[in-house]
């Protein structure tokens, strides 16, 4: 089961990939209304922990998770990333039986940025402290 997971993780990034938008710089979504928002706990980088703490299904929150990842702009890989696992991992679900949208958080401070990171990839995302505190909001 967690290797077709895993299968589907790739299949959904490589989509994602194909799919980017004139903005490369921000993070994607799949243009597909999403169901559900799924958080949970963080065992690290390139692992998503099933367990899951949170569950929004609501627009509102969605909205909020929505715009946390869409605006948040590519940085240069944080070193930290390394020396740190993340906070949370942050699972989008589509309608339709679509890939899951597998995302790491590491929750900044209020008042902070947050970083997210492609479960599959490299690439490091700065959030704005905005929308840090809002996730605060939802999640803690």
């Amino acid at each position: 089961m967690k290797i077709l997971y895993s299968l589907l993780m790739v299949a959904c990034f490589t989509l994602l990939v194909g799919c980017q938008s004139k903005q490369e710089n921000t993070m994607v979504l799949l243009d597909e209304k999403v169901k559900e928002i799924n958080v949970s706990s963080s065992n690290g980088v390139g692992d998503m922990n099933q367990n899951i703490i949170l569950s929004f299904d609501d627009k509102e929150s969605i909205k909020v998770f929505k715009k946390a990842i869409r605006t948040a702009v590519k940085q240069p890989m944080n070193t930290f990333v390394n020396e740190t696992k993340p906070d949370y991992d942050v699972m989008v679900e589509y309608d339709g039986g679509l890939p899951t949208h597998a995302i790491h958080v590491w929750l900044g401070e209020e008042g902070e940025k947050s970083t997210l990171m492609y479960m599959v990839g490299e690439e490091t995302y700065l959030t704005s402290s905005k929308s840090t505190d809002q996730l605060r909001e939802l999640m803690l």
